[in-house]
């Protein structure tokens, strides 16, 4: 690695806007690309964000040996098909979450990575905040006693002029892949892997859950019960109950830096975790760690708990009979 770890960008929508504003505030990082699927949008973007180099295709963006590492911000059902592209040209990758539509798509990805010796992590960035490293300290430290239960929500009311992904099956849309994943990935940060999921949606007329519901239990008996929409707008907060105690993680937990340590008897902590308003930022500085170190995985964010949350997105899509239109060529679920 040079003094810089040169960045470029696939997809230039908002999520890539934010991303790009991210970089800014890392001193050892460099916006060197920004690559769409037309000169016109890249010219734009790059204008925007001051980026030197600008891509009218995503192919000419990887092929630029001068990028350490491509941040893919495409929507879901494209990600697979970006990130091998960029790794089989050798570069490292961070993809948006979800890392994938299916687990199929992200082995395929792993295996790319693997051939390739390059990085890759799913960028999913409420792991890296301060908020998830205190609950990870206080967890370790046994500080509501033995944890039994997680309730977390995450929704949105979408509305009638929404993005397209968020609505529409070939595009992969709904709520568990857009939102729900942001539950599932916190209770695998705590608990693991379930024995067992029991879920339920409701289907748009388009085929896609506007809503749904989900009950992980575990072998050791904890529980996860989680839900996510896109019809209305949910209290977004996380709440971890233990045997002596109960972590409340405030609303918009997934981007906040606020919870309370709450206990009988004894008056509740809270705490604010100082947070930089761009919370993109500590993946990057996670990312920057491992690619100095010359680590092709985050000992966080590890890809084999990615995947995990994909077997588990599949299996609940399963139950739901949901398989995306382009699923069907792919083999869904295999």
């Amino acid at each position: 690695m040079t003094d810089k770890i040169r960045w470029g960008i696939l997809g230039g929508g908002r999520i890539a806007a934010k991303f790009a504003d991210a970089l800014k505030h890392v001193k050892d990082a460099e916006l060197l690309a920004i690559g769409s699927r037309t000169i016109e949008n890249a010219n734009a973007f790059g204008d925007a964000h001051n980026i030197p180099r600008r891509y009218g295709s995503y192919q000419l963006l990887a092929a630029d040996g001068d990028i350490d590492i491509i941040y893919i911000a495409t929507p879901h059902h494209l990600h697979c098909e970006n990130a091998v592209m960029c790794l089989n040209a050798g570069r490292h990758v961070l993809c948006e979450k979800p890392l994938a539509v299916n687990a199929r798509q992200g082995r395929a990805m792993r295996d790319a990575a693997g051939a390739n010796d390059r990085f890759l992590m799913e960028a999913m960035w409420t792991r890296f905040l301060p908020l998830m490293d205190k609950v990870r300290r206080l967890f370790a430290e046994n500080a509501i006693g033995d944890v039994r239960i997680l309730i977390a929500d995450f929704g949105f009311r979408a509305g009638d002029n929404c993005n397209p992904r968020l609505v529409r099956p070939e595009l992969a849309g709904g709520a568990l892949l857009d939102v729900g994943v942001y539950t599932l990935a916190l209770s695998s940060m705590l608990f693991g892997k379930p024995a067992n999921i029991a879920s339920a949606a409701s289907m748009s007329t388009a085929g896609i859950d506007e809503q749904n519901a989900m009950i992980l239990t575990f072998d050791n008996g904890r529980m996860s019960i989680l839900y996510s929409t896109v019809q209305v707008e949910s209290p977004h907060e996380a709440h971890i109950l233990g045997t002596s105690g109960t972590l409340r993680l405030h609303r918009s937990w997934w981007r906040g830096n606020k919870l309370s340590l709450i206990r009988p008897g004894k008056p509740d902590e809270v705490f604010e975790l100082p947070t930089h308003e761009n919370g993109f930022i500590y993946e990057i500085l996670a990312a920057h760690d491992d690619l100095r170190n010359g680590r092709t995985q985050n000992a966080l964010m590890p890809l084999d708990e990615s995947l995990a949350v994909l077997e588990m997105m599949d299996a609940i899509r399963a139950q739901w009979g949901l398989a995306y239109p382009f699923e069907a060529q792919e083999g869904v679920f295999s």
